[in-house]
């Protein structure tokens, strides 16, 4: 079992890893050492609510493919279980990230007291404007 959240979790069978070779410098030991995780996640055929797999797949994200499966590769670490441990960790963000939800925004307006005091500014700086003319002798 694969804890999301206190209310979320996940079957073992709903991810599937691999290890692979990582890319990028590193010496010898890139070469010989599959130390980097692949992460599958298959979103409609997991064990989650589908009102949170409807926003997962709503989501656009380059690393889900057009039959909703979520591919996560984790290269950053050198040994393999750091490796694990983070995509276990990319993936928990990513459906918590998808499960809140935003508050609706509700548009204000400025007061009554707030547009006269503005328009009263404004006034004044116009008379103060006017009084820098030039001046008839």
């Amino acid at each position: 079992m694969i804890f999301i959240s206190n209310s979320i979790s996940l079957s073992d069978s709903d991810v599937e890893m691999s290890a692979i070779r990582a890319q990028g410098a590193g010496g010898q030991n890139v070469n010989k050492v599959s130390s980097a995780i692949h992460l599958r996640f298959d979103i409609p055929a997991s064990s989650l609510s589908d009102a949170i797999k409807q926003r997962l797949l709503d989501t656009k994200d380059s690393r889900i493919t057009k039959e909703g499966v979520l591919i996560i590769k984790a290269q950053q670490f050198r040994t393999q279980e750091r490796n694990r441990i983070d995509a276990f960790e990319r993936l928990q963000s990513f459906i918590i990230k998808a499960t809140h939800i935003n508050k609706t925004r509700k548009p204000t307006k400025p007061s009554r007291n707030a547009k006269r005091k503005r328009v009263d500014e404004k006034t004044q700086r116009g008379k103060t404007k006017a009084l820098r003319g030039k001046v008839d002798y």
